[in-house]
């Protein structure tokens, strides 16, 4: 693997006043008290929470003043993967941490409800608490309790948080998806988990359109027999269809919500895998531990709290929603956006932070490409001075987007790209108040995050790149996969390494701290067997002006070294032989001859999968000779009909030996 000990410039130093403000200095006291020892830096403290697990998630609870039911007999018996037992015998409820916060600013409020059209809601602390009451009434009406399952197909609005904080008042299980699944695709995930109630909207809007979903609901109702009652959300007006209930009709009856406590490992939501190339996994976390880590996370890391408005753009179907809601338990008002980011145009999400003063910004990398890529200039043309961290995730930030966010957003503001995923809830590596940004890096492992760069022998490394692993366990991993022996989940995550979480991407870790994912480990490129990541590939090809989006398989086997085939999407109509002659030398400067492209072929559009990661495994197992419907599953891309057309274009070029 490459190695690299050239330290790349610092592009944001905290100041002494920040530091001396963030609650994570404050933890760090509290935590050295309890400790007897001094934690001076951020270095201690992680060392601190990776190898004395108890003392740093007690610590954790304690300073966030969990309110439990029944007190835990312990904090973890034996740090052991899988199966680790975190609060034994403690019991508590998500939902009454996130409504009964009182420290809000101002009358601040605790939700901003934004749609693309600019319709704007604003909801109060008690107005929240009120809703959700009814909410529960009206899921109790329906026979959810404890354990039950309440799944929903709905946008990232008011509606689907009340739902959710209802659900998760009574003790049930909360899954979601987003409008914009096609029906096979919502199905595949909710009937592995047997709901007693759907929720759903009539349609959507994104891009200045209105999306029916009325047959997509119809489809899904059907497939689902366990269903004891649906709910109608009449997003584009429409009446609810037999045998539905109206939202008006579930949250008829006023109630002050009642909280049922549950154990720490009681589930709390199930999230799905990609399913790109299987069915989805079913990925349970567990109430006590998702609060605990949002808790760290949010307030720690993030330094969110009262008085901070909360913005991240994402959809009820991406994992980046239920973090979002998190902010409620750090008592920040949380922004949610509901629609297109480039519709009108790419500055609506830089006009909603400075309208809302936004002070916790986060986006996906692929939309600071997209702004950079447009020229836009968001300072110049917007009041951001309210922003105090851009986060940014869902694929490796690159170079050239950490020195836009510097130069067109802010020099003042923290960029902390962050990494972790849909199996954790959360990062595991990302940023801290108390810790430099180095231009093109993620700044920190998180707190009670042991991630270790691997070698194929188990041998942890430094400066050189390995598989991202987790020696030590964490709260937030998941509990169960639903209907799983433990067979999956072990082979998900604890094959390679018996006891030591393997989570597919490889990293970087330097001497300093701070990481660099390099890339699906899956997706390798290995070229006479020099091994290289994708991020670090893709680096470098998007650098390109004339490159909007890029594609790279390696078609080599165990048993012979293939083409290596790049894919580009070009702006415009530029010279594609010098464009691909540009690539050819960058690549053979910046990353190696053996990683210049046998082929380079320009397609319309890249698949992404729904949540925006580049669909880079099935591309390579269909372009090697597997069938297409075996190695993906279209309702997992954001666009099967691009996929298609990708696929047309891919195998033309290499029929007729085209592109460059």
């Amino acid at each position: 693997m490459t190695r690299s000990d050239v330290v790349p410039e610092v592009i944001w130093t905290p100041k002494p006043e920040r530091v001396a403000r963030a609650a994570i200095t404050d933890f760090a006291s509290f935590a050295a008290e309890r400790t007897g020892s001094p934690l001076p830096d951020y270095a201690a403290l992680w060392e601190f929470s990776t190898t004395d697990l108890p003392g740093f998630w007690s610590a954790v609870a304690d300073y966030f003043q969990i309110r439990w039911h029944d007190r835990p007999t312990a904090v973890l018996p034996e740090a052991v993967m899988p199966g680790a037992d975190w609060f034994p015998g403690g019991t508590l409820n998500y939902a009454e941490h996130a409504l009964s916060k009182a420290d809000r600013t101002g009358g601040d409020p605790a939700v901003i409800a934004i749609e693309e059209d600019g319709t704007e809601r604003l909801v109060g602390p008690d107005e929240l608490r009120a809703m959700v009451g009814a909410a529960q009434a009206g899921l109790s009406r329906l026979g959810v309790g404890a354990g039950d399952r309440v799944v929903a197909l709905v946008p990232n609005s008011v509606q689907a948080l009340v739902a959710f904080l209802a659900a998760a008042s009574l003790g049930a299980v909360w899954s979601s998806c987003s409008p914009d699944f096609g029906a096979p695709s919502v199905i595949d995930r909710f009937t592995q988990i047997s709901p007693t109630v759907l929720i759903a909207v009539d349609g959507y809007r994104y891009g200045g359109k209105a999306f029916p979903v009325a047959e997509t609901v119809g489809k899904i109702r059907a497939a689902l027999p366990t269903l004891a009652g649906a709910v109608h959300i009449p997003a584009l007006g429409t009446p609810p269809p037999d045998g539905m209930l109206s939202w008006d009709e579930l949250t008829a009856e006023s109630a002050e919500p009642d909280f049922t406590p549950v154990p720490f490992s009681a589930p709390l939501w199930v999230l799905y895998s990609s399913g790109t190339t299987g069915l989805p996994k079913p990925i349970v976390q567990s109430v006590g531990g998702i609060l605990v880590e949002h808790l760290k996370s949010l307030r720690l890391h993030w330094d969110l709290g009262p008085g901070e408005r909360f913005l991240w753009f994402t959809t009820t179907g991406w994992m980046m929603w239920n973090f979002l809601i998190g902010g409620l338990l750090v008592d920040a008002t949380i922004v949610l956006y509901d629609g297109s980011p480039g519709y009108p145009d790419l500055n609506a999400l830089w006009k909603t932070a400075e309208r809302h003063r936004v002070g916790l910004f986060g986006m996906s990398a692929p939309y600071v490409t997209a702004c950079q890529k447009a020229g836009l200039t968001p300072a110049a043309q917007f009041d951001l001075t309210s922003i105090g961290a851009i986060g940014s995730t869902g694929s490796p930030l690159s170079t050239a987007g950490f020195r836009w966010l510097r130069d067109e957003v802010g020099a003042d503001i923290q960029i902390a790209s962050f990494s972790g995923g849909t199996d954790l809830c959360t990062g595991v590596v990302g940023g801290a108040p108390n810790v430099p940004v180095w231009l093109g890096e993620i700044s920190c492992r998180a707190l009670g995050a042991k991630v270790e760069s691997f070698s194929p022998t188990g041998d942890s490394l430094v400066d050189e790149v390995g598989e991202l692993v987790i020696t030590a366990p964490m709260p937030s991993m998941p509990v169960f996969f639903w209907g799983d022996d433990g067979t999956r989940l072990h082979d998900s995550y604890f094959a390679e390494y018996p006891g030591v979480w393997r989570h597919g991407d490889w990293i970087r870790v330097s001497s300093r701290g701070s990481c660099v994912i390099e890339g699906r480990s899956d997706a390798t490129l290995n070229r006479g067997g020099v091994r290289m990541g994708t991020a670090e590939f893709y680096r470098v090809v998007e650098s390109v002006a004339a490159v909007v989006d890029s594609l790279v398989v390696d078609t080599s086997s165990s048993a012979a070294e293939g083409d290596l085939l790049l894919f580009v999407v070009l702006d415009g109509d530029p010279d594609r032989d010098q464009v691909f002659a540009d690539l050819r030398r960058l690549i053979r400067a910046e990353l190696s001859p053996r990683h210049v492209p046998g082929s380079i072929i320009a397609v319309p559009a890249v698949p992404h999968t729904m949540n925006g990661k580049k669909s880079e495994v099935p591309v390579k197992r269909i372009l090697a000779g597997a069938d297409v419907d075996t190695a993906v599953s279209r309702d997992a891309l954001a666009d099967p009909e691009g996929f298609d057309a990708f696929l047309e274009v891919a195998r033309d070029a290499l029929r007729g030996g085209a592109g460059g």
